[in-house]
């Protein structure tokens, strides 16, 4: 008779392979701490993209020096990186103003920006990365209430490249020292009330017609002025050839005349006596 192997029971629980959980604890702790490797090195690096500058903090100090695009180190939990766009960038407003006339006017500008790569980190200690709501919409608006109040609600539409110019302009000496350069700036649009919209189409359009109707005199002054150079030189052309026919005789000036109309074709004739009967030729028109 074969003697059954006694299996140890407690708490009505069959008592399980202690050393083979003892190995299956040993792989798994190895294997977190394989993960935690792992995650360490990829926090590690960072990588910086064409077109970006990055800002390497230690303990919250950043670096001054601007880090560019590559593959880059730093020391996890200890540092960390933030990544800025120096590309060109677009940046639009809805402003407000009061024109010379005090028409308020509602303006929308376009601004084309990019900061200064070299100043990433002077821009993101001083400013921070909200440095377009910080920084460019102030100025914005301070420049356009400053420039719209020096023309009239006419003249922002008849000069508008002037006044975005000015904008420009004021703009650039503004941001430039903060390490951002306005490359353009566009007016997309002035909005007026109604009724001041059609007074100022209305006016346009009137010294469009003055400026087309004086064209059109100008014009005519030309053409008429053109008629008169034509009637003086006939006239003079009419006083030669009087001249001539009286130096000549007569005689001579109807023979060219007769010589200049004849049509090179000579008539035919027939009969013997003092008056020739002409036959004209039946080939002659």
């Amino acid at each position: 008779m074969v003697k059954a192997k006694p299996v140890n029971i407690d708490s009505g629980n069959i008592n399980i392979d202690k050393p083979k959980i003892a190995r299956l604890s040993k792989y798994f702790k190895k294997f977190i701490f394989a993960i935690i490797i792992l995650i360490i090195i990829f926090k590690s690096f960072y990588i910086i993209s064409a077109g970006e500058r990055g800002v390497l903090l230690t303990f919250g100090k950043p670096d001054l020096s601007a880090k560019i695009e590559g593959l880059h180190f730093k020391i996890p939990i200890v540092q960390k990186v933030y990544i800025m766009d120096v590309k060109t960038q677009k940046y639009e407003a809805d402003l407000t103003a009061a024109s010379a006339d005090l028409q308020d006017v509602n303006t929308k500008i376009a601004i084309n920006y990019r900061i200064t790569p070299e100043r990433v980190p002077e821009i993101y200690r001083e400013i921070g990365l909200d440095y377009a709501n910080k920084i460019i919409y102030p100025f914005e608006q301070e420049i356009n209430k400053a420039v719209t109040a020096r023309y009239t609600a006419v003249e922002l539409v008849t000069k508008r490249d002037q006044v975005r110019q000015e904008m420009k302009s004021s703009l650039t000496e503004k941001l430039q020292p903060r390490g951002i350069i306005v490359e353009e700036v566009s007016i997309v649009n002035f909005e007026f009330s109604p009724a001041f919209t059609q007074a100022i189409e209305a006016k346009v359009t009137a010294e469009q017609n003055a400026l087309a109707a004086k064209n059109k005199l100008e014009q005519v002054k030309y053409e008429a002025q053109q008629r008169i150079e034509q009637a003086q030189g006939e006239a003079e052309a009419i006083k030669i050839q009087a001249s001539a026919i009286q130096v000549q005789g007569g005689k001579d000036y109807v023979q060219l005349q007769a010589i200049a109309k004849w049509d090179g074709r000579l008539p035919t004739y027939t009969g013997s006596g003092p008056i020739p009967f002409i036959n004209i030729n039946s080939n002659n028109p």
